[in-house]
């Protein structure tokens, strides 16, 4: 989300697995820079591509 909260990417695909959720991560942060707060939903495969990306501090879950 935007700093007003605003949501500035969403991804769908047939698998989220680790590679697709590195592949919107870096999608996302190249077009946005680098956010305080990262939003997810709790599917371990976000945890695992913030961790290779360095970025497992700014993760917040929400539903």
């Amino acid at each position: 989300m935007g700093h007003e909260g605003e949501v500035l990417e969403s991804y769908v695909t047939r698998t989220r697995d680790k590679d697709a959720a590195l592949r919107f991560m870096n999608k996302a942060l190249k077009r946005h820079g680098s956010p305080a707060a990262i939003t997810t939903d709790g599917l371990r495969s976000y945890g695992a591509a913030l961790r290779e990306l360095g970025c497992v501090g700014r993760q917040e879950t929400a539903r």
